[in-house]
């Protein structure tokens, strides 16, 4: 048996530049466990439900994350309408995942441009980032904002998006589809990338069931886990949903699937563009939440299911509010992933699952 020995890796590293560290037990050059610590940081966000009312608690949300965002806020705001008994109109309901899938390629994009970093494929990098620059081009045009825009509220969207607006946005990113067709091709053609990602962090559909993965990381080994199949909002009037799946489950099939995701989004948001009703994107909301009220939301989020719950008590502060985001549901998956992989491609592994520790959120802070 080889002597064993355990190198650090995080929370300062070129591919992973997230508060987590793993400590990687190697026997030779291969990884036979990975242990992960991921108390760095501690916000406290949840236990400024105590100092914030439930519509200031919005501006919270959306600094869980400033990649997701949108999708904080329209998780948030869809557990408080729940929660409050609120039904907004057809047509916010339609501008909230028109946003949502916007910010999902803004995502998935940004990974695709890091991707390409950690291979060494600068220009590859430029391009998937000069592509996400027309996604954030749009958010400022429309909210002023190109990263945390504030559009999503309680009783629906903040400001009103004209048809003609949303035209101009359709015909925006059918002309990115063209150019993100040629660089992805390039990517999952070349064939230096698919040394080294096929059968690298393979993951089994069983044991993706098992540790109960989410998100990308889950359709990469043929798991049909998507809340957008619940139908929640304007998802219930696309015509035909259907994930995104891979059976290879290594870390080209977790590109394969990003990368596909990204020209599902520009389709939902070509449908719902051409489908959306018109009428108000606000109704009113008044009172507070009942005292003992509870509700529960999920999300798909870029990185896969979040998960919300709020408790009222009567007043205008929310009594509890809960986030769990996709990250925290994928970290025995990544610590599966890394096991009996060589050293040298760990970054590798790391980079395809994408974990996003920052926006993990403190659960013990709560008013009573």
């Amino acid at each position: 048996m080889s002597k064993r020995t355990v190198v650090p890796f995080g929370p300062q590293h070129p591919v992973l530049p997230e508060p987590v560290h793993l400590d990687l037990v190697l026997e030779d050059e291969t990884v036979v466990n990975a242990i992960p610590r991921i108390g760095y940081v501690h916000r406290g966000l949840e236990k400024l439900v105590e100092k914030r009312d439930y519509t200031q608690f919005v501006y919270v949300t959306e600094r869980i994350c400033g990649i997701c965002s949108f999708g904080h806020s329209l998780g948030y705001s869809e557990c408080v309408e729940q929660l409050m008994g609120i039904e907004v109109t057809d047509r916010a309901a339609y501008l909230r995942v028109i946003f949502h899938e916007l910010s999902r390629m803004h995502s998935h994009l940004l990974w695709l441009g890091l991707l390409a970093d950690g291979f060494g494929f600068e220009a590859l990098f430029m391009h998937a980032w000069r592509l996400r620059e027309t996604v954030l081009d749009i958010f400022e045009e429309v909210t002023g904002g190109r990263v945390i825009f504030s559009a999503c509220d309680v009783g629906g969207f903040r400001q009103e998006v004209s048809n003609e607006t949303l035209a101009g946005i359709v015909v925006k990113l059918e002309r990115l589809r063209d150019e993100y067709r040629t660089i992805a091709k390039t990517l999952l053609e070349d064939t230096s990338v698919k040394s080294r990602m096929v059968g690298i962090g393979h993951i089994s559909t069983e044991k993706a069931l098992e540790l109960s993965m989410v998100g990308p990381f889950a359709r990469a080994s043929n798991v049909a886990t998507d809340e957008r199949l619940n139908g929640i909002g304007a998802y219930g009037d696309l015509a035909a949903f259907e994930p995104v799946l891979s059976d290879g489950g290594d870390c080209y099939a977790r590109c394969d699937v990003r990368v596909r995701e990204v020209l599902q989004s520009i389709d939902i948001i070509s449908e719902l563009v051409d489908k959306i009703p018109d009428g108000e994107v606000m109704v009113p909301v008044k009172g507070n939440p009942a005292d003992g009220a509870q509700s529960m939301t999920t999300l798909e989020q870029p990185r896969g299911q979040a998960f919300y719950y709020s408790k009222g008590n009567g007043t205008k502060n929310l009594a509890r509010m809960r986030v769990r985001t996709p990250t925290s549901q994928n970290i025995a998956g990544m610590v599966a992933a890394l096991a009996n992989v060589e050293l040298a491609d760990v970054p590798m592994v790391i980079l395809t699952i994408d974990p996003c520790l920052s926006c993990k959120v403190e659960r013990w802070a709560y008013s009573n």
